[in-house]
């Protein structure tokens, strides 16, 4: 079993940044990508981004491309997403995912996810 907490949400005007951290624990070794979804209200939930934690490859949507940032420390078995330029339209609760595969865009495809994190951009 795989355990996630994710941090780093809250509240920040349009234009500004916020980084989310995702702290991995139990068999952390099975571990093959880590990523991100979001959900807004009333909408389903949608990729953000993801990272490969062998090869450090990163994917992205489309509307977050060139405004987040995904990384990871393999050390503390970290993930983090850095959004900068925020949008109003980022507002969502944000969940961090992990899978023993490759990385994959469907939410169906991550096992384990974290709590979730509220991110609220105000106009």
């Amino acid at each position: 079993q795989v355990q996630l907490v994710e941090s780093g949400g809250g509240l920040v005007q349009a234009g500004g940044s916020l980084r989310l951290s995702c702290a991995a624990s139990g068999r952390t070794s099975s571990i093959y990508a880590m990523g991100w979804f979001r959900q807004a209200p009333g909408k389903e939930r949608e990729f953000v981004a993801a990272i490969s934690r062998i090869t450090g490859s990163t994917y992205y949507a489309d509307s977050v491309k060139g405004r987040f940032t995904i990384s990871r420390d393999n050390n503390k078995n970290t993930v983090y997403l850095q959004m900068d330029t925020l949008e109003p339209e980022d507002t969502a609760v944000y969940y961090c995912v992990a899978r023993q595969l490759a990385v994959v865009r469907d939410a169906s495809g991550y096992p384990y996810w974290g709590q979730g994190t509220q991110v609220t951009v105000s106009s």
